[in-house]
């Protein structure tokens, strides 16, 4: 991945999925000893709590994949998504 002028980078969806990185989440970097760069969530990210927009990626989490399972065969919007709000 390149730098732009700017100086930003684009973290990989993967990446920050497996990291538990959100919008307005915070990290911080630290300058290893060899010259890599280490990069962190920060405190606050981690031990923010359960906020509303944590809450529907959670549920959406336990979704993933899940839409073809037999247990959501036949079963409506509506009750989908009250499945998803639970």
């Amino acid at each position: 991945m390149k730098i732009t002028s700017k100086g930003q980078v684009t973290i990989p969806q993967d990446v920050r999925e497996r990291a538990g990185m959100h919008a307005h989440s915070e990290v911080s970097f630290e300058v290893l000893p060899s010259g890599d760069v280490l990069m962190k969530r920060s405190q606050a990210s981690r031990s923010s709590g359960a906020s509303a927009a944590s809450q529907v990626r959670a549920a959406f989490e336990r979704a993933r994949g899940s839409a073809n399972a037999a247990e959501f065969k036949g079963m409506s919007t509506d009750q989908f998504m009250a499945f998803l709000r639970a």
